[in-house]
């Protein structure tokens, strides 16, 4: 992961409600191995943040004015100079907003494979005992990843190779608050541009229907269940979002693109990429028994809306039966 260049600033900010005090620095960060490490670390901790949000930037203007600012930069611009003028908006707007949290300003721009990125983040520090060489043991404070609540990562390549995108900047939302997640992310000058629970929530309507239509085996059902829940996992891991042709491509790799001609034959408004939410992929599991001659299986979403269960009856009551299903019982029971 090549980094080009970062910088941290601190912005001193006291709960006792006075003006924040704002620590620039000067130089970057030195290309090391700690750096590398740092970067790495933040990185892993965003990906696994549940409640992303996805979007792009509002046009420039003096109350969203860091699009200009990045995009100076990047036609040639000192990155000292941005961050510099970035950070101090930032703390204004920490001030207007009467915030009562500071941290470590993070900018960092960097290469992944090749795509182009800028992470801007507010870490904080924690504090931890460390044991000194002499055994004897002191407290220490290093930077609290665990924790981070306020951070966003901007994909430059899409954003100027894409101009139409509306997904080509992802943050973090709700964690600490509607209005500490709304000066941030009017500090990047973001607007959302795509639902990615809603999104998420589509493609497994979709994946459903799907498997319905094709009239699945339930031993194959499981298994392309398995493989899209595997495959958007790993995805939201990196951060990066879900291709529906790489998807389909997973789902059945004798038929490669029944999947992808499925989703746009039925028109179901999904994009080509789609962000992936963990926390909706988390609860899309399938339960799935058998006795007796009697096979079932369902995506556990379904549970409490198209299925009923009832633990003192030991019954389920189903709703919207497959058609194939509900004329075979039709036959059988003229």
């Amino acid at each position: 992961m090549p980094i080009r260049h970062s910088i941290i600033h601190t912005i001193d900010k006291k709960p006792d409600g006075s003006p924040a005090v704002l620590h620039v620095s000067g130089t970057e960060l030195a290309e090391s191995q700690v750096t590398e490490n740092l970067l790495h670390d933040l990185n892993v901790a965003y990906n696994a943040k549940t409640g992303k949000a996805w979007g792009f930037f509002h046009a420039q203007s003096g109350a969203f004015p860091f699009s200009g600012w990045l995009q100076a930069y990047i036609e040639g611009g000192d990155f000292i100079e941005f961050s510099t003028t970035a950070v101090e908006h930032l703390t204004k707007l920490m001030e207007e907003s009467n915030l009562s949290v500071g941290g470590q300003a993070l900018f960092a721009h960097y290469q992944q494979g090749l795509t182009d990125y800028l992470v801007v983040a507010l870490l904080q520090n924690s504090e931890g005992v460390t044991v000194n060489p002499d055994l004897s043991v002191t407290l220490s404070k290093h930077l609290d990843f665990g924790n981070i609540s306020l951070a966003a990562r901007i994909n430059i390549s899409e954003w100027r190779s894409n101009p139409k995108s509306r997904q080509y900047i992802s943050y973090l939302k709700g964690s600490k608050g509607r209005k500490a997640t709304d000066y941030f992310r009017d500090f990047i000058g973001c607007q959302e541009g795509v639902d990615g629970p809603g999104e998420t929530r589509t493609l497994l309507k979709a994946f459903s229907d799907f498997v319905t239509a094709e009239d699945l085996h339930e031993d194959s059902a499981r298994e392309k269940t398995q493989a899209l829940v595997s495959y958007s996992m790993a995805q939201a891991k990196i951060g990066e979002p879900i291709t529906l042709d790489e998807l389909s491509e997973l789902i059945d790799e004798d038929r490669p693109k029944a999947f992808f001609d499925f989703i746009r034959n039925k028109d179901y408004g999904l994009s080509p990429e789609i962000p992936a939410d963990k926390r909706t992929l988390n609860q899309f599991r399938r339960f799935t028994g058998r006795t007796n001659g009697l096979s079932i299986s369902f995506e556990s979403h379904m549970l409490g809306s198209d299925i009923e269960y009832d633990a003192e009856a030991g019954s389920l009551l189903l709703r919207g039966l497959p058609t194939q299903l509900t004329e075979q019982l039709k036959r059988a029971s003229a």
